[in-house]
């Protein structure tokens, strides 16, 4: 038994009946859960699935709610994680980190660089619990580094009859290949162990590029850089661009005043303002994203990694997000820029992209083939379904691959053709959860009954 499930219990202070609204992020997903439980520890963990399972109540753990989707959406038990916190363990010879599974990714990279260490990539935010992020398939970019479940090398899984399961590459490894992106499909998970390394500094570049330089040379890009993305403005042909290479050092942050005009003033404050002008007024998006798009300036800074890797994201959004085969990229992107100009949408949002190796895990985005990550954003209260529906008919065509917990329309007959071993998960889940204590409308839509 692990050292958490070994401390004091105190279930019944934890845990309540509820009929409260739980909303996420973006505000595209409601429910009321019939009861909640605020666990302190894996014991309390354990009794508070039991008790559910014993109640009759479905089981759903709920992160900081960044996901677009109602993947966490229930009307059983929501298992709030937010005292499940901090790490239990680090091995330094090893080179792991263990940490609770409501640990926000926020807290765990200060944590680790006072440790003097780091995870080796990260996505684009870090307000997300651990378990929800890896749960999800959260990703950054990467030429040889994958995704943050990638970088999992063991985790512990409350199961559906309520006992602890440790699983690793050599501990029950049909388990750990899926559960690493397992949806809250498999168990509630209460501790990842991931793979971290010694503390580095990160180089990163940002300049403007045209639309037509970046696709042409995008092979180059990715190539060359240890982590490329760039940002397409649609309505115009410039891209913001970003590269993230090795340092020696010295380190070079940014200055305070650099800082806040660019990643505050510029990326947050004014664009809340001009996309709510844009939202009012949608004529006017094309004239202001030739503006917007010009505002960044080139800029190189030296940093610890997660200051690097991550900005703040104050503007509300909803977003949909699709992996498509790495080299299906450029064609997918133009045919997204055509629909645009030929059609009356009017997008204040950038499109982001991002690449990713190929990784082993059963429903990873990224499982079995180098993958290419484009990401349709609009801001909150914009209607979002033409645009989305439009641009998702041509990610699919591409044999585009839906991000878990970002706005898709797919379903289980899709996914089935969509990943190799979705049968291999299913089957998996089958074993694990028979009487679907796990289960919601989310996951009986992506994974069948």
């Amino acid at each position: 038994m692990s050292r958490a499930a070994s401390r004091g219990t105190g279930a019944a202070a934890t845990s309540g009946r509820s009929r409260a609204a739980w909303r996420n992020w973006a505000g595209t997903v409601s429910a009321r859960p019939a009861r909640e439980a605020t666990p302190a520890s894996v014991d309390e963990l354990v009794a508070a699935v039991r008790g559910a399972r014993a109640d009759g109540l479905t089981v759903k753990p709920v992160g900081s709610g960044h996901s677009f989707t109602a993947a966490a959406a229930t009307d059983g038990l929501l298992i709030r994680p937010d005292l499940l916190t901090g790490i239990r363990a680090i091995d330094h010879a090893a080179g792991t980190v263990t940490v609770e599974a409501g640990t926000p990714l926020k807290r765990l990279n200060a944590a680790l660089a006072r440790e003097g260490l780091s995870l080796t990539n990260m996505g684009d935010i870090m307000e997300q619990t651990v378990s929800g992020a890896v749960s999800t398939g959260t990703h950054g970019t990467g030429r040889d580094s994958a995704s943050i479940a990638a970088q999992i090398t063991a985790l512990e899984l409350v199961t559906a009859d309520g006992e602890i399961l440790t699983c690793s590459p050599d501990e029950h490894p049909d388990v750990f290949a899926a559960a690493r992106v397992g949806l809250g499909a498999l168990g509630v998970i209460s501790a990842i162990t991931f793979s971290v390394e010694p503390l580095f500094l990160l180089r990163a570049r940002e300049e403007p590029m045209t639309f037509d330089e970046v696709t042409r040379s995008i092979d180059e890009l990715v190539t060359e850089n240890e982590h490329f993305e760039f940002y397409w403005f649609p309505h115009t042909d410039n891209c913001n661009t970003k590269r993230n290479n090795r340092s020696l050092g010295p380190a070079d942050p940014p200055g305070t005043i650099s800082a806040f005009v660019e990643d505050e003033l510029l990326s947050n404050g004014l664009f809340q303002v001009v996309n709510s002008l844009g939202r009012a007024v949608p004529a006017t998006i094309p004239s202001i994203a030739k503006i917007s798009s010009k505002a960044l300036s080139a800029r190189t800074y030296t940093d610890i990694p997660y200051k690097v890797f991550t900005s703040p994201r104050r503007v509300r959004f909803v977003e949909m997000e699709y992996a498509v085969p790495r080299e299906a990229l450029v064609d997918t992107l133009r045919e997204l820029r055509t629909m645009i100009e030929r059609s009356p949408l009017r997008v204040s949002f950038p499109v982001e992209v991002r690449t990713a190796p190929a990784d082993d895990i059963t429903l990873s985005t990224a499982s079995g083939r180098d993958s290419a990550y484009i990401a349709v954003h609009l801001y909150k209260g914009t209607p979002f379904r033409t645009y989305f529906s439009a641009a998702e008919q041509i990610f699919v065509a591409h044999e585009g691959r839906p991000h878990w917990g970002k706005l898709h329309t797919r379903d289980a007959a899709y996914f089935a053709e969509a990943y190799p071993r979705f049968a291999e998960f299913t089957a998996l889940r089958d074993r694990l959860d028979p009487d679907r204590l796990f289960a919601n409308a989310y996951l009986r839509r992506v994974l069948g009954d």
